[in-house]
């Protein structure tokens, strides 16, 4: 039999309780469906009708920490409200505090960006750490996004002189001498996610002088051989589609104080031998090297919509099933 709990909000901000409730209640009908409960906002008090005192005792854990991440001055999303509630039913909730303690860097409008998940925090201490960080996960878990927005951070705070945008030119079978136009213009569509980056931390016009300038440059992975690079910030993505010999030919430019991090998608992969990898063959050949930090991100970390979460999350269960990638 459902019983009726309250959880009293005096203490906070009218305008906090406004946004846990979302437009419309968007945010009390996630954790309606979440948990199977009736919720009803009135007075400062929220009246909550479930079967049982552990179900209430969980939503309230979910309702301090949400005010948590308002009290860090983050927007909160129904994305967020999303991820929190998977977090308490896996009892991971108690991690999630630790996650908005610093941010990675700030907008062109200076505002702060945290990490939003458990995931984007253990890269973001990665890449503080290491000098070279392997980020794989699945689509929409933001791994490109921080590793742009950490490099241009170190940029503005001086700290390296360049950053280096790079990627192989696999993509539905194309090489980049059948595109037209000249080597930029040949990268650019490829490059898209990074320069979205760069313009929200940067600004476009910032960026276009710093592109001018070299201090940012574009290139294609066949062009960095025989080059050595110091005092760069050198992000290599779309990984998964490196070969085995370019992944060696990449890491292996590293000059003195730069760093690189290494983007990809292992369930992406568009070789014709996904065993050729350049991303696989480096975690089973590098991991345990002082210096190297390899981060995986899951469905659990995706900051998109939260349908492209269950997609992902259903393909996962399929793989299982067969024991394989279905585009093998």
């Amino acid at each position: 039999m459902s019983q009726n709990y309250a959880i009293a909000l005096e203490e906070y901000p009218m305008e906090w309780i406004v946004k846990l409730c979302g437009a419309q209640d968007q945010n009390l009908e996630i954790l309606r469906k979440a948990f199977a409960c009736e919720m009803i906002m009135r007075n400062n008090q929220l009246s909550v009708l479930c079967n049982d005192k552990t179900t209430f005792a969980t939503i309230e854990e979910i309702i301090k920490a949400i005010f948590q991440m308002m009290e860090q001055h983050l927007d909160v999303q129904p994305r967020d409200i999303e991820y929190v509630c998977r977090l308490a039913k896996l009892h991971r909730l108690h991690e999630l505090s630790l996650t908005y303690q610093k941010p990675i860097g700030k907008t062109v409008n200076g505002k702060l960006i945290y990490p939003k998940t458990i995931g984007q925090r253990y890269l973001f201490q990665c890449m503080c750490k290491s000098e070279i960080v392997f980020a794989s996960g699945v689509a929409g878990t933001g791994k490109t996004y921080l590793a742009v927005v950490y490099a241009a951070s170190l940029l503005k705070k001086g700290e390296i002189r360049k950053i280096i945008l790079t990627r192989p030119a696999v993509e539905a079978g194309e090489n980049l001498g059948f595109l037209p136009g000249d080597l930029k213009e040949k990268v650019d569509p490829y490059l898209r996610p990074l320069y979205d980056a760069l313009y929200d931390t940067l600004g476009q016009e910032q960026v276009e002088k710093l592109l001018e300038k070299e201090v940012i440059e574009i290139a294609p992975l066949a062009y960095m051989r025989g080059r050595t690079l110091d005092n760069a910030f050198i992000i290599l993505d779309e990984a998964q589609n490196t070969t085995r010999a370019q992944m060696k030919m990449f890491l292996t430019r590293m000059g003195f104080h730069s760093r690189i991090v290494i983007t990809g998608d292992v369930t992406q992969i568009d070789l014709i031998k996904k065993k050729d990898s350049g991303l696989l063959n480096a975690k089973q050949l590098l991991e345990g090297i002082e210096g190297i930090s390899f981060v995986e991100l899951t469905s659990l970390d995706v900051v998109r919509n939260p349908l492209v979460q269950k997609i992902i999350e259903r393909y996962e269960q399929e793989e299982e099933r067969y024991g394989k990638s279905l585009t093998d």
